[in-house]
C-alpha cells in the first residue's frame, strides 16, 4: 500500500526516491541548516513533504545544474527555502534566478589558456571537464560528499580521543 502524499517518509524512502545514499542526506543536514527532519527515538529521521521538496531542489542544483554546496547555500540565502522547494516540485525554473545571485558558468571560471580550473572557494558551479559525462560528474560529486562525511567522522573521533594511534 502506497503512503499518502502528506505522509512522513523515512530516510531510506527519501534516499531511494532521490537516488542518493542515506549518508548523503545526513551529510546535507550538516551543510544546509534548513534541512530539519523530525527525529524520533533512536535518532530515526522522518521527513515531511516540505523537507522532501527542499531535498529535491538541493539535489537538482547539485547534480542537475552543477552547483557546489556553497553555491546552493548562497541560493538558499538569496532566494529562500520556498524557491528551492518550488524547484524541487518542478514549479520553478533555474532560469528564474536573477543575475548577480552568485551563478557562474563554466566559461566564467575558465582561465585564458582554455584548461578548466578545479573548484575553489569562490566558485558556485563545478566546471565541467570536456568529455566528462553528466553521470560521471554525478558519481564524482557523490564520492566527494562521501569524503567530506569521512572527514567529519574522523574529526569527531579526534575530539573524543578515539582517533588512530598514528597521530
Amino acid at each position: 500500500m502506497d503512503k499518502s502524499p502528506d505522509a512522513f517518509r523515512t530516510i531510506s524512502e527519501v534516499a531511494e526516491d532521490l537516488d542518493v545514499p542515506q549518508h548523503v542526506l545526513r551529510f546535507w543536514e550538516t551543510r544546509f541548516s534548513h534541512i530539519k527532519p523530525l527525529k524520533r527515538g533512536g535518532g530515526r529521521r522522518y521527513y515531511r513533504p516540505d523537507d522532501i521538496d527542499l531535498l529535491k531542489g538541493i539535489r537538482h542544483f547539485l547534480y542537475g545544474e552543477g552547483y557546489t554546496i556553497k553555491g546552493v547555500q548562497r541560493i538558499l540565502k538569496e532566494e529562500g527555502v520556498r524557491f528551492v522547494q518550488a524547484i524541487g516540485r518542478g514549479e520553478q525554473s533555474v532560469a528564474s534566478i536573477p543575475q548577480g545571485s552568485g551563478q557562474e558558468s563554466a566559461e566564467d571560471l575558465s582561465p585564458a589558456n582554455g584548461t578548466q580550473p578545479y573548484e575553489d572557494e569562490d566558485s558556485d558551479r563545478l566546471p565541467l571537464r570536456q568529455g566528462l559525462s553528466s553521470e560521471a560528474l554525478r558519481e564524482l560529486k557523490v564520492a566527494l560528499e562521501e569524503l567530506y562525511e569521512c572527514d567529519r567522522v574522523l574529526s569527531s573521533l579526534k575530539g573524543t580521543g578515539e582517533a588512530s594511534a598514528g597521530e
